[in-house]
């Protein structure tokens, strides 16, 4: 027997879970060293499957298969491809990074750090399910540890946003139960993989109902306009380390659940709402960057900015086709999954130093700073950076991503119009990014921070490993389009066929 490296990736945070809560709860450093370094072994065990998959194929790997609940044909069944591999990395990287920015966590810090891996443990499990029944437990899951870690150690309306996020998850949830119980009573299994085999069968009709009910809770989770008014809440009142994870990782399931289960699955769903799904995607990023000039706050502009950042994925998953010599036309889509790997860099590496400011300053204002620069060198060295990716500076990996997006949805003709459109977006991103820098770091010195100290080593050995791979993807793509090719290719022909 192999060895079940996806479910030790998965429980491993679980059993963590469980030892945190049975230490005394006054031992606050055993605490946080025991879960960060638990949280250690997941991320060791992604580096494994990211180096041993193999990307020639799209057949799923690392396979896990067994009889659960017979009666009603569940089973426990785990695998990754492609699309999969290079999220598990994220997501325990992210994690980790999450955990050693949480140290100065003093209020319930059992409590806080218990729930960060139960967490970790879903979001996992969500990228490796491969059942439906197991999928929903995984996708619920997540939303009780992020209700409390959102509701009990947020900001000042932490209850109206814990709130707020578990009402807007939980109906989408609804929806996207009853698509899976009218696949399950129509073809009796819960088997994702049978039924994207089954997916043809399916009446047009039927298709189109279902696709409606898996957009409602995916676009949710993306989100998508107009049902993004839960995340700039979610964010601003988070913790540090909660907002790394909703950005970096929460938001990408809802592009991950339509390309695993929404494109392939409902083939003809797919292209009968394709074009409005990419108009979506576009006026996503037209609001999100408008809407993101506007703001003083800084924890609000990074906020917005992901709703602009992932309409570039809306509209790279809207603009798939097969071209005249019948191969399949990738680059949107492989521009959409390249996205979801940067913006998880990006953001996540920008609200951790949005952080880091507001613990020392208590303040996130954009306009109560002003030529910190000079005081703060190494911090504006990074922040910068990050920024410039934001923009999409060429040589960092939002520019790949970008640039792929646009390249996959100008070569249709159907498209060009509105990729055009979607290009004024990367101007208006350059406007508020630079906006930000400039009153921020530039400028005369507000004296009143004279007192405000650089940035420390945990926190800048966190963020270094964001930095490093923002920066070698930017330069050196080839690895991530190669993992992720054969898969998309796959999907686009499950999508035509």
């Amino acid at each position: 027997m192999e060895f079940p490296i996806l479910s030790v990736m998965i429980f491993t945070p679980l059993l963590g879970m469980i030892i945190v809560m049975m230490i005394n709860k006054e031992k606050h450093n055993l605490i946080k060293w025991t879960s960060t370094l638990i949280s250690v072994l997941p991320l060791i065990l992604s580096l494994i499957i990211l180096f041993q998959y193999d990307s020639s194929t799209a057949e799923m790997q690392f396979v896990e298969k067994s009889s659960w609940i017979p009666s009603l044909s569940i089973q426990y069944f785990l695998g990754v491809d492609g699309l999969s591999v290079p999220m598990l990395f994220l997501t325990a990287l992210l994690s980790t990074i999450s955990l050693i920015v949480s140290f100065h966590i003093q209020k319930r810090v059992k409590e806080y750090f218990a729930f960060f891996l139960l967490l970790e443990a879903g979001m996992m499990g969500v990228f490796c399910a491969l059942d439906f029944f197991l999928f929903y437990i995984f996708w619920e899951v997540m939303l009780v540890p992020m209700y409390f870690l959102i509701g009990v150690w947020g900001g000042p309306r932490k209850e109206y946003a814990a709130i707020k996020f578990f009402l807007y998850t939980l109906f989408g949830s609804i929806f996207m139960l009853v698509g899976i119980l009218v696949l399950y009573l129509k073809t009796g299994t819960l088997d994702m993989l049978e039924l994207i085999e089954l997916g043809p069968t399916y009446s047009h009709a039927m298709q189109n109902w279902i696709w409606v009910a898996f957009f409602l809770a995916f676009a949710i989770k993306v989100p998508i306009f107009p049902f993004h008014t839960w995340l700039p809440d979610a964010h601003v009142e988070a913790p540090t380390a909660v907002s790394i994870i909703l950005a970096g990782v929460l938001l990408k399931m809802g592009t991950y659940g339509f390309l695993r289960i929404s494109y392939p699955m409902l083939p003809h769903g797919t292209q009968f709402f394709a074009y409005p799904f990419a108009i979506l995607g576009v006026i996503g990023i037209i609001y999100g960057a408008l809407v993101s000039m506007a703001q003083k706050d800084l924890k609000k502009l990074v906020a917005y900015s992901s709703v602009s950042h992932m309409g570039y994925c809306v509209l790279g998953m809207g603009v798939f086709f097969i071209n005249s010599e019948g191969a399949a036309h990738i680059t949107g889509l492989a521009g959409c999954i390249f996205q979801m790997f940067s913006h998880g860099l990006i953001t996540g590496a920008l609200f951790l130093l949005v952080g880091v400011l507001y613990d020392r300053a208590h303040t996130r204002e954009i306009a109560a700073f002003g030529g910190l620069g000079a005081k703060l060198p190494v911090y504006t060295a990074l922040m910068t950076a990050f920024a410039m990716a934001s923009l999409g500076l060429p040589g960092m990996s939002g520019f790949v991503a970008e640039f792929m997006v646009f390249v996959g949805a100008f070569a249709s003709p159907d498209f060009q119009v509105m990729t055009g459109i979607a290009v004024i977006g990367v101007v208006l991103t350059a406007g508020y990014i630079l906006r930000m820098v400039q009153r921020v770091f530039l400028g005369e010195f507000n004296v009143k921070w004279k007192d405000l100290t650089e940035i420390n080593g945990r926190e800048i050995f966190a963020v270094a490993p964001l930095l490093i791979l923002t920066l070698a993807l930017g330069v050196y793509p080839k690895p991530l389009v190669n993992m992720i090719s054969a898969t998309l290719e796959n999907i686009v022909y499950l999508v035509m066929r």
